[in-house]
């Protein structure tokens, strides 16, 4: 094949690329602002162009032929050569621009991301961001995301890690159960209450705790405790909603209760304690190593490092100006 007719298959290599990421036509065509017709054309010409099938279609998938992966790994390395030149070259205008796709967990996302980005956006025109809210861990590589925030105490070795805030997770409950119930006085009396609780692969349903910092640890040895309750979920919004309810005692990150213990739906118990183990003390924000990291994202990094650095003290409203 000579070189001008390679030249002209230039973009269907990238959507190539491309579907080899996302793994559908669907997926491959919302990523590339393009219609489903149009990437499955794109494609079908490359194969007449190649000569041999690249892609084998089924009801729900598509994947690769051995020669469609030997070509999507030749490529991979130059086309992320090129994405980091052209971003290089956008970083010499005097404001950083261009598009900055994140990735976050969808409580912190809606609770504490959204109603601060607003001022960012304001002092930064050139820049656009876009938000997947997912509690899905993305892989950042392979689903084009130049950023994620991550709650976890551990962020993968092969990314570069922001620490934005400590965070710790907060025993509440509605004052209308605790008139009913009773105000847990340690963790053992957990045990009788209805606790809502988040559901994990291999969960014995227990919570862990130790005294909180500054209390007098006369019973230092970490306490567990088997805990039950007619709710739960993998949402920390939907704990919170049902303590609100007045379901039982919820056991949810800071961030999203702040609202609500603000406002005094929800009060908190057990504050003399410390859970260990259910939810991470740190909020990260983190992206692949690479040579060059764009202006865009190193102003969001920035700009989150300050919105955030406060945490998410119960006692003060979330900062919406910076």
């Amino acid at each position: 094949m000579d070189e001008k007719k390679v030249e002209a298959l230039w973009m269907h290599l990238h959507w190539l690329t491309v579907l080899a990421q996302q793994g559908s036509y669907t997926a491959s065509a919302q990523r590339l602002g393009v219609s489903k017709a149009a990437m499955s054309q794109r494609i079908s010409e490359l194969e007449r162009a190649a000569g041999v099938p690249l892609v084998q279609r089924t009801t729900r998938s598509v994947r690769l032929t051995e020669a469609g992966q030997q070509l999507v790994d030749g490529m991979r390395d130059p086309f992320e050569r090129i994405a980091q030149s052209f971003s290089s070259v956008r970083d010499l205008a005097d404001e950083p621009a261009g598009l900055v796709r994140v990735t976050a967990p969808v409580a912190f996302a809606r609770q504490q991301l959204v109603p601060r980005i607003a001022p960012f956006v304001r002092a930064h025109p050139q820049i656009r961001i876009e938000l997947d809210m997912s509690d899905r861990l993305s892989s950042l590589a392979t689903e084009g995301f130049d950023l994620a925030i991550r709650h976890t105490a551990s962020p993968p070795d092969t990314h570069v890690a922001w620490p934005l805030c400590s965070t710790r997770s907060v025993l509440v409950a509605s004052r209308e159960y605790l008139r009913h119930h009773g105000t847990p006085a340690t963790p053992q009396d957990l045990a009788r209450h209805a606790c809502l609780h988040y559901p994990r692969a291999q969960d014995t349903s227990a919570w862990h705790f130790t005294p909180a910092e500054g209390r007098k640890k006369t019973q230092a040895q970490r306490v567990t405790v088997p805990v039950s309750g007619p709710f739960s979920a993998n949402n920390s919004e939907a704990l919170r909603d049902a303590a609100i309810a007045g379901l039982g005692i919820a056991l949810v990150p800071d961030f999203s209760a702040q609202a609500a213990l603000q406002s005094g739906q929800l009060v908190e118990v057990l504050n003399g304690w410390a859970s260990v183990g259910t939810f991470s003390t740190q909020i990260f924000a983190v992206r692949p190593y690479a040579s060059h990291v764009p202006r865009s994202v190193s102003a969001f990094v920035a700009w989150l490092r300050v919105a955030l650095a406060e945490g998410f003290d119960v006692r003060a409203a979330p900062s919406r100006t910076r």
